[in-house]
């Protein structure tokens, strides 16, 4: 048996952005009027992203997912210049018609028909969700599509890992988490839940506490990971 093989998993939770759905598509949809700047910005907007939802949860300042996207957009369209009138709204409008990764939709078909629980923990807003879920054709796929909201603080605080162990009634040794962010996998880990990192950007392991169980390239390699 690999040494990654999971056994005694009931559920698979999973990271939203960069995990099941490509944050990259908004950026790319609107290259008519971000030319060749289109990676940057997303890349940059991603990066002011996370790290206002940091800084918030540090300053005890929480303002939800919607306003923290629309402040890094802000910030990314000033740092690279770009003046467009009706941008920021396109793009924001873009991000909720998000699409998945080439493999989700399998991979979920896969481990529903085997019973297993599924379920999205996102810092998402329920409305960002709702609308990523429906745009993807995931509607009915998911046990739960669990937001940040309800604790009102970010990921990496523990609350947020527990909303999912408390609304699944599961153990955190029976879930499976899976997140491409791997400050999120690391963490996840250290609260109690199993964990497959799906190290989609080829990013080198963190120097946090807990190391994930195991690592994959991409969703594909989930199923045959586990083993009820």
């Amino acid at each position: 048996m690999p040494s990654n093989y999971l056994t005694d998993i009931d559920a698979c939770v999973f990271d939203a952005y960069g995990t099941l759905f490509d944050f990259n598509t908004a950026a790319s949809a609107a290259r008519d009027e971000l030319g060749d700047d289109w990676q940057r910005l997303s890349d940059l907007w991603r990066l002011k992203q996370l790290q206002y939802t940091w800084l918030r949860g540090l300053a005890h300042q929480h303002a939800d997912f919607w306003q923290v996207t629309g402040d890094a957009l802000d910030f990314a369209l000033a740092a690279l210049r770009v003046e467009r009138p009706g941008l920021h709204a396109r793009l924001m409008k873009l991000y909720l018609e998000l699409g998945t990764y080439p493999e989700v939709p399998a991979m979920l078909r896969e481990l529903k028909a085997r019973g297993m629980k599924l379920a999205i923990l996102s810092n998402g807003t329920p409305a960002m969700l709702a609308a990523v879920v429906t745009n993807s054709g995931l509607d009915g796929v998911f046990d739960a599509v669990l937001s940040v909201e309800d604790v009102g603080v970010y990921k990496p605080h523990p609350s947020v890992y527990d909303l999912a162990a408390k609304r699944l009634k599961l153990e955190p040794s029976r879930i499976c988490f899976l997140s491409s962010n791997g400050w999120d996998a690391y963490s996840a880990k250290a609260f109690g839940f199993r964990v497959i990192w799906c190290n989609r950007f080829a990013q080198v392991p963190e120097r946090i506490p807990a190391t994930p169980d195991g690592e994959i390239a991409d969703l594909a390699a989930l199923p045959a990971m586990l083993n009820q």
